[in-house]
């Protein structure tokens, strides 16, 4: 039976106090192994031996001084852990927050990972690391936010863990299945969604949404988000959940692909000189990161498999994320537009314009970028952040007034450019105000068109006003924005009577170690919500030998 997922109450003032704590305690440096952490030695009396009655008054003395300090460092130490490791808001569902019968701490491996992090800033996230969220905002789930919004911060509850699960079930489904076959620790099944709330016509998505919730790395029942990524999901997992032929997880290894820096971040590191054709080895600059809103085309069968796995992931790293699909949920969030047309792959055109006015009517000046792409796509928001910031400070440009076209750029013959809509494509806040300015120009920009090729058609519109596509590789040419899996461009077979060949004529297909840059931004064609998460997982949660 579907039922309606209900919203927990808001935050009450005991929720608030324990948020002031975390603060404190971040404020004394106890949370990630600061002074007075695990390892302190304690020598007792065998170290203080005094001859005199004086010396034994003040040697019980000293001796229960350090006791007592120790054992103070020593508490506080575990409070810290306790508030990292720990759930304490929410409804007191079994083992979830509130239910005050089980303290969790961290494992050695999660130790290990916290010093590295204090250690070296720009390592891996707790709050997108599927590991630790690490609280350092105050609770967003105040009554005025879930006014606005009442499913901000609503999340399916996770399965309770079974034993006899493992996660290589979950790849043994096709793509095209909704996930109602699928074990429940697949967290794909639409059984644990229940019915969508309805919406009216004039509903206006909060796209800022998942962004918060991972900010806060919790959500509104005090469960980490995102939810913890199991150790299992490090390993070698093929396509069909088998131990070998794991290509993926090959090409991350072997091309060395990598996060630019924590989901969470709000400033980029960039390498001024790491474009194809520029020339110098200019010191990296750190800069406040651009404002990015990732809008995916989806239908309704994939909510609660690939949208769920995405929103679960990779999504809350862009700052506004919008599911574009056939119905409406205002808990992913995903809305329903209607367009010209049927609802079908032929008729993409039309779907990709309503997409496109939908946001500029409403989120234009909010964002910086625009980037879209289907629902069998696996992004890194940081590093397409990072390379956007590169982009404009190399031309010395603002994307709020200077129009961009930012992809996998294809040649399909003669002056035909266009970027490849399957890797995803991004335009700057310009050149979508610009678009939208002529997208009902029927001549130039294909407004009564219906066809598949929306990536060809927005390139031709484009063009005709002067806005051309960006060559994207990196300083050796390696390619960022990826139309194919890591492993199908690890292990490409050259073909010159390929079409991807002859699209790419023109600047060469590399391939091996190659194939894809460090610092790459998209992959196209990672069709199961399982292989995200398995992907989400070698990127960001697993240690670096597991890769």
């Amino acid at each position: 039976m579907h039922r309606r997922a209900a919203v927990s109450t808001p935050v009450t003032s005991s929720k608030v106090a324990a948020s002031r704590e975390r603060r404190r305690l971040r404020n004394n440096n106890l949370i990630n192994g600061g002074a007075g952490s695990i390892g302190v030695p304690y020598n007792g009396h065998s170290n203080l031996h005094h001859p005199s009655d004086g010396g034994a008054s003040r040697k019980k003395l000293f001796i229960a001084a350090g006791t007592l300090s120790v054992g103070i460092i020593s508490g506080l130490w575990i409070a810290a852990l306790y508030h990292v490791t720990t759930n304490t808001e929410g409804d007191g569902s079994e083992g979830g927050p509130g239910s005050g019968s089980k303290i969790s701490f961290p494992t050695l491996n999660t130790l290990r990972r916290i010093r590295k992090d204090v250690q070296n800033t720009n390592s891996r996230p707790f709050s997108v690391g599927n590991d630790v969220p690490l609280q350092i905002y105050d609770n967003p789930y105040t009554p005025e936010a879930l006014k606005k919004n009442p499913y901000l911060g609503w999340q399916p509850k996770i399965p309770s863990p079974d034993r006899s699960f493992s996660w290589r079930t979950c790849f043994k489904a096709k793509p095209t299945e909704d996930g109602i076959n699928q074990p429940l620790g697949c967290r794909e099944n639409p059984n644990t969604f229940g019915k969508a709330p309805a919406v009216d016509k004039s509903w206006i998505p909060d796209v800022t949404m998942l962004r918060t919730m991972l900010m806060y790395g919790k959500d509104i029942n005090g469960n980490p988000f995102p939810p913890p990524l199991d150790k299992e999901l490090c390993e070698n997992i093929a396509v069909q959940g088998g131990k070998q032929g794991d290509t993926n997880k090959e090409c991350l290894r072997e091309a060395m692909i990598r996060p630019t820096g924590n989901l969470n971040s709000t400033t980029v590191t960039i390498y001024p000189s790491n474009h194809f054709g520029v020339d110098g080895d200019a010191d990296p600059i750190t800069l406040p990161a651009p404002k990015l809103m990732c809008l995916v085309y989806t239908m309704a069968d994939a909510h609660s498999n690939r949208i769920q796995g995405m929103r679960e992931t990779w999504a809350g790293g862009c700052d506004g994320f919008l599911a574009f699909s056939t119905e409406s949920d205002p808990r992913l969030p995903a809305i329903s537009l209607e367009h010209d047309g049927p609802e079908e792959y032929t008729n993409m055109w039309q779907k990709v314009r309503s997409i496109w006015r939908f946001v500029g009517e409403n989120y234009l000046e909010d964002h910086d970028w625009f980037f879209i792409g289907g629902d069998d796509l696996f992004v890194m928001p940081h590093n397409l952040k990072t390379y956007l910031a590169s982009l404009t400070h190399k031309d010395g440009s603002d994307p709020k007034t200077k129009e961009y076209f930012v992809g996998r750029r294809f040649n399909a013959g003669g002056n035909d450019y266009f970027n490849s809509g399957g890797a995803g494509y991004a335009l700057s806040q310009a050149t979508l105000r610009k678009f939208l300015a002529n997208i009902d120009d029927a001549q130039h920009c294909s407004a009564k068109a219906h066809t598949s090729t929306e990536d060809v058609m927005i390139a031709r519109c484009l063009r005709y006003l002067g806005i051309s596509f960006t060559d994207t590789r990196d300083s050796k040419g390696r390619e960022r924005f990826h139309p194919f899996a890591p492993g199908t461009h690890l292990h490409w077979q050259h073909d010159e009577s390929d079409w991807y060949e002859q699209y790419n004529k023109e600047w060469g297909v590399l391939t091996g170690k190659d194939c894809c840059a460090p610092d790459s931004v998209s992959f196209h064609y990672v069709k199961k919500a399982s292989m995200v998460r398995h992907m989400q997982a070698l990127l960001y949660s697993c240690d670096t030998q597991d890769i």
